[in-house]
């Protein structure tokens, strides 16, 4: 068992040892030599049952037997009783080994591999299994293999949830009955089985694992399946689509690269050197399908009859939570258009989980197409000046974001109820440690639920005082707990338009841009980005970042503030490739080369396993400095770079500076100095 400490041998243990060691050299040396000559004699077939009955775990000698009675299969007339007494001579083979070693990986895939040939009766697997699993209850091998016989018996789901219900009233904390429980659970609601509707079944789960918890609140077991339990209730299987940029109701203004004249505009502005601007679809799980004939577009802006949808992934995957494309418009013929989305109205579009999205949604915002009045300005963005408190009375902020899950028909009322009745429940447990992080957890996954403006954001103190005692409690997992923190905050900004407005500000020098300040708030993770889709200035400085994590969505973000965060390396800033709009971005006094050993350099493409980076001027004029930079080199050259600060980095210095440079020829401004021509 893990953590029991090992007692010395005895040395009449270390004897037997040795002389185990000898037999099994000389075993190994005969069937090596068998194996490569190809040798399926009987005597060589009988030297390899000896070598496993010592030593389970020779994977290489259960292949061997595997060849050998394909061997010997094909050298005999098909006498049924023969093949069969073959593959049942392999069966008592394994359940010896079993006996030395219950665990071992390459017994039990043997097993598997004799009963998928047909040739052998799994009537008495079951039992064989309730025999072993009388000596080792959760053992994960057995419980593996009991899923392959049950599948092979067409034994029903519901007879082995009830076994699973007798080997956890046995014995509260095994984890592999937990486990097997919620798989079978998880086919059942899905097959809204009889007596497994999720409104009913689930509460009546919550009662039960309640057994487990109360009785020995120390033990996992029950904890962890009860984590499963409030991810089900919480899961809704259809995809729904809960924000979008443009946001229904809202007005755009558009425009080339440059300024405009009604700077002082409240509406969003956004300019574009290409003429396009982006049209987001979030939702609340991976989607794919997402194209021209599941969301329609009816609008009079010229040239978007072909649309392509991208996913925003860094997985690069066809599924994934955002969705992009971009609207064409003529900056040159100012005009008002009223655009249409119809999302799902047509079937195709799938989640990950294999669900339809059947829930068609429809949104219109308004677009003016506004001439550029002043060329393009080449100035510095500041961080520390420029900005206007946003008027927290004003209902400008209801234009700019859906800030609640799109209307659906859902039910979310037993989901309420359900959760409802669990922070009352675990409130009593909430003095332990992991009572605390459950009651934390409930409450999370209540605010997520709350459409009630009255009573929503209630609870979000109680939750973020929960996670700083935790972090005062068990330092092992601060980290954790740190995160959570983070998410519970960023969700409590982001719950009401009120709360939101705190931290909003217009930044005048360039057309009024959005800019939202969440600096030197101790965050460690990002968080509730589908409520931010909006924002074109984020300030994230002066925290504890380690990477960018979920900023792929905010396809409007063009400045970017991440000074003062504990940034390692340049792959941590890998989600910014799918920010196309960014041209001001500030990484100084990170610790961004600090690290000679930093694994996180590796999430993104490396040059010693990709040879593209060969191909462009930098690569064949630098091939030594892009080795050395790599991860840099990916990330900045798919960047569009006006404004760039990386100054109190380890990285940084003039043979750095001079790399930057080539990476980024449209680079105007570095570390605060006005570059040259």
């Amino acid at each position: 068992m893990h953590g029991r400490p090992r007692k010395a041998s005895k040395p009449e243990e270390e004897a037997a040892s040795a002389a185990k060691a000898v037999k099994l050299r000389s075993l190994q040396s005969q069937f090596m030599t068998n194996h490569h000559d190809k040798i399926y004699t009987k005597e060589a077939i009988e030297l390899s049952t000896k070598l496993l009955e010592i030593n389970p775990e020779a994977y290489t000698a259960w292949n061997y037997r595997k060849l050998a009675v394909e061997d010997t299969l094909s050298r005999i007339e098909s006498d049924p009783n023969l093949v069969n007494s073959i593959f049942d001579e392999e069966l008592r083979v394994v359940e010896n080994a079993l006996r030395q070693n219950f665990k071992s990986y390459g017994a039990w895939h043997h097993r598997k591999w004799v009963l998928s040939k047909g040739h052998s009766s799994i009537g008495n697997e079951l039992k064989l299994l309730d025999k072993f699993q009388r000596l080792d209850s959760r053992n994960f091998h057995a419980w593996n293999y009991r899923r392959f016989v049950v599948e092979l018996t067409k034994r029903s789901e519901q007879d082995e949830l009830q076994y699973t219900d007798d080997m956890i009233n046995n014995n509260f904390s095994n984890y592999s009955a937990w486990h097997n429980r919620s798989v079978l659970l998880s086919s059942l609601l899905a097959q809204n089985a009889d007596g497994f509707m999720p409104n009913e079944k689930i509460p009546d789960e919550y009662d039960f694992v309640h057994s487990a918890i109360f009785t020995d609140p120390d033990d996992q077991s029950g904890w962890f399946y009860h984590l499963w339990l409030l991810d089900q209730t919480l899961n809704v299987e259809t995809p729904l689509l809960t924000s979008a940029w443009p946001s229904h109701g809202s007005t755009i203004i558009l425009s080339g690269a440059g300024c405009l004249n009604s700077s002082s505009s409240k509406f969003t502005t956004f300019c574009s050197e290409s003429g396009s601007f982006p049209l987001i679809l979030y939702s609340d799980q991976a989607v794919g399908g997402v194209s021209s004939s599941t969301v329609t577009i009816d609008s009079e802006l010229k040239g978007n009859e072909d649309l392509v949808w991208e996913p925003i992934s860094n997985k690069n995957s066809q599924v994934s939570c955002v969705w992009v494309t971009h609207l064409k418009y003529v900056s040159s013929d100012p005009c008002e258009y009223k655009v249409k989305i119809r999302v799902g109205n047509s079937p195709g579009i799938i989640s990950s989980r294999g669900y339809n999205f059947s829930a068609p949604y429809e949104f219109v915002f308004t677009a003016h197409v506004h001439d550029t009045v002043e060329d393009s300005q080449e100035g510095i963005v500041s961080w520390t000046d420029g900005f206007d408190i946003w008027d927290a009375k004003s209902k400008d902020l209801k234009s700019l974001v859906t800030l609640d899950r799109l209307e659906a028909e859902i039910d979310f009322e037993w989901r309420q109820e359900a959760i409802d009745s669990e922070v009352e429940c675990f409130g009593i447990l909430a003095d332990s440690k992991i009572g605390k992080l459950t009651l934390a957890r409930l409450l999370m996954a209540r605010e997520v639920m709350v459409s009630d403006d009255a009573v929503k954001g209630v609870r979000y103190e109680e939750i973020l005082q929960l996670y700083n005692e935790l972090m005062a409690l068990d330092s092992s997992h601060y980290q954790y707990y740190k995160d959570e923190h983070s998410v519970a905050f960023l969700h409590k900004v982001t719950s009401s338009s009120e709360s939101l407005s705190r931290h909003l500000f217009r930044y005048r020098g360039m057309n009024n841009l959005v800019c939202l300040r969440l600096n030197n708030l101790s965050l460690s993770r990002i968080a509730s980005v589908k409520k931010l889709l909006f924002v074109q200035m984020l300030d994230l400085s002066h925290n504890e970042l380690h990477s960018t994590e979920g900023l792929e969505a905010m396809q409007l973000l063009c400045c970017l503030n991440l000074s003062h965060n504990r940034i390692r390396s340049f792959s941590a800033l890998d989600s910014l490739r799918h920010v196309k709009q960014l041209k001001v971005l500030d990484v100084s006094h990170n610790h961004i080369g600090k690290h000679s050993v930093d694994t996180t350099r590796y999430l993104c493409s490396s040059p010693l396993s990709n040879s593209e980076w060969s191909q462009d001027g930098v690569g064949r004029q630098n091939p030594g400095l892009v080795t050395k930079y790599w991860d840099a080199y990916f990330v900045l050259r798919d960047l569009n770079l006006k404004q760039l600060d990386i100054a109190g980095n380890e990285i940084s210095g003039d043979e750095f500076s001079s790399f930057v440079l080539q990476v980024v020829p449209k680079l105007v401004w570095l570390d605060g100095q006005k570059l040259g021509n």
